[in-house]
């Protein structure tokens, strides 16, 4: 009776832990199915911005009258420099003509040691594509330098007639690399199963299951992989929602929504659901305990009451509330562990929808943006010496494409290489930068840098973007000025350097900086601005273990300060 008796608490117990810990794990296993849903959507949105940004350049290139005479044997001239200039504007590898039998006559790397200049690519499907009047896609290894690459072509008409074909090559490999460095496992196959770029290199070029011998003919006549074996990948589907690749089980999600029947493969490790999971199930273990603490010590009591009802009971009443005490200080400690867990949890999702919506938002407008561009290129290309109209039609396109640029920072997790950076430089970079926009508000900027160098270290890029992002503010703030004034200052006071920027706006009114670090709040009215900026620069300043204050200024206006650390060179030397 007695064994009976302790084993059935036990064995209840752990049904009960086991219980708990299948229940926990299906709630945090869908919250991480859900992350990476977000995840994934937003890798998916970024490929297909990246392979649609120069979609129209190709067009835009074979009405251009250069390459229209070359084509047509007028003789190349300077179009070779003009595709070199064109492609390091673009910023794409390579752009080259070709005749009709797939033989290439001006190319923008033609003095490199790779050129295309010479080389027939009448091999390649999209060659033969636009030959026929459509234009033709295609992703290999390059033939001539052996790197892989996304290729464009379109047809170059004289009249009705296909004269050439415009080709540009374009590297996506830094989606890849942006992959990897996040620490995700990334890969994207093509309508063969063929992994054409992986988070990890041992994947690439690898097949997702084995080829037919018509696959095989039909990818060594294109010589799309050339020098590759394309041996089967080692992983395999184990469920639904789940695969097991490189030995490791992990949580896979597909998307299909790509052209060319592309697939975009995810894999996301559950680990920390299974953590949070042993969390729950170790306090209902807790607390099971803790009421058989209190059922062994009631009984206790009991027997200690029955054989003296003196000391004992009282000596056993003051045992108990100091285990009561502890009991109420465990729970406390618990419900506060498990509010935290709640609050991390809410942010999460909330950080989970800000970036579905950054993904959806990017999508919509990355490609009409790219569009509007590439016709606005067409238009300065066909009308020498282009109207004002154009240029002002640019400058706004070009503020939508900044606008969706902030947007992709809240799906950001590349990983940067800090050095030692001079405040004092990186102000007047950004005073350079936002030069354009002073000179369009009419605003007069005073400035107090220091001789020597302020070292901090970070970033120079972001640390540039903060303070551009502090200006641009400070600019619109004070454009209802009658004279609108800026003034920004770099010093360094102890262990900490710092720089501000001043204005003589409107000034915070009754909002916070807590408040306008929240993104998508701002004092500007409305068309002004996504109140990004700020949310945006908090987060660098917190990067680079610093800190941002602002406040209202005595005459009107606002005052923005950010204090980061002394680079440990800097802060040698000063000693």
């Amino acid at each position: 009776m007695r064994l009976r008796s302790i084993l059935l608490p036990i064995l209840a117990t752990a049904l009960l832990a086991l219980a708990a810990f299948q229940g926990a794990y299906r709630y945090f296993g869908n919250e991480e199915r859900t992350e990476a849903a977000g995840r994934l959507s937003l890798y998916q949105s970024t490929v297909t911005a990246e392979i649609e940004r120069f979609a129209h350049l190709t067009y835009v290139l074979s009405v251009d009258p250069f390459v229209i005479s070359g084509a047509g044997g007028g003789g190349v001239g300077d179009l070779n420099d003009r595709l070199r200039e064109f492609a390091g504007q673009a910023g794409i590898d390579a752009i080259y003509l070709m005749d009709t039998t797939g033989l290439t006559i001006a190319a923008s790397n033609h003095s490199d040691p790779g050129s295309f200049l010479g080389q027939n690519y009448g091999f390649r499907p999209y060659f033969s594509t636009a030959l026929d009047g459509r234009q033709g896609r295609f992703y290999a290894i390059g033939a001539t330098t052996g790197l892989p690459g996304y290729f464009i072509a379109d047809p170059v008409r004289s009249g009705d007639m296909v004269i050439g074909v415009i080709a540009i090559k374009i590297d996506l490999s830094q989606l890849a690399a942006s992959w990897r460095n996040s620490g995700e496992q990334v890969l994207l196959s093509n309508e063969d199963g063929v992994v054409l770029l992986s988070s990890d290199p041992a994947w690439q070029y690898r097949a997702l299951s084995e080829l037919t011998t018509e696959q095989r003919a039909r990818i060594g006549e294109a010589r799309q992989f050339t020098g590759q074996p394309l041996e089967p990948l080692d992983w395999s589907p184990t469920g639904e929602g789940w695969a097991r690749i490189s030995g490791d089980d992990r949580i896979y999600l597909t998307s299909g929504d790509l052209p060319h029947g592309w697939v975009l493969h995810y894999f996301a490790s559950d680990d920390q659901a299974i953590t949070r999971s042993w969390l729950a199930a170790a306090f209902v273990l807790v607390i099971a305990g803790l009421a058989f603490i209190a059922y062994q010590v009631q009984r206790t009591q009991r027997v200690g009451a029955a054989l003296a009802r003196s000391e004992r009971e009282e000596a056993g009443l003051r045992e108990a509330n100091e285990r009561l005490a502890r009991e109420i200080e465990d729970r406390r400690t618990a419900e506060r562990r498990l509010k935290r867990t709640q609050g991390e949890l809410e942010r999460a999702s909330r950080l989970a929808a800000l970036g579905q919506l950054a993904a959806s938002v990017t999508h919509e407008l990355g490609q009409p943006i790219a569009a509007m561009k590439n016709h606005l290129t067409a238009a300065e290309l066909g009308t020498p010496g282009s109207t004002g109209l154009v240029g002002k039609i640019g400058s706004l396109v070009q503020r939508m494409e900044d606008t969706t640029r902030q947007l992709k920072f809240f799906a950001r997790s590349d990983a940067e290489t800090f050095e030692d950076v001079d405040l004092g430089a990186a102000m007047e970079a950004a005073l350079a930068l936002i030069e354009p926009n002073r000179e369009a508000s009419g605003a007069r900027i005073e400035t107090d840098l220091p001789e020597d160098a302020v070292l901090v270290r970070g970033s120079r890029l972001r640390i540039e973007q903060v303070m551009t992002n502090l200006l641009r503010n400070a600019l619109d703030a004070a454009d209802g000025a009658a004279e609108p004034m800026l003034y920004a200052a770099v010093g360094r006071g102890g262990a900490t350097c710092w720089f501000s920027v001043r204005d003589n706006g409107h000034g915070l009114g009754d909002a916070t900086l807590a408040d306008l670090q929240e993104p998508f709040v701002t004092t500007r009215e409305s068309g002004r601005g996504m109140g990004l900026g700020l949310a945006i620069a908090a987060g660098i300043v917190q990067d680079h273990g610093g800190e941002m204050t602002a406040a209202n200024n005595p005459g009107g206006g606002a005052t923005f300060t950010v204090r980061l650390p002394v680079a440990e060179t800097d802060a040698n030397a000063a000693a």
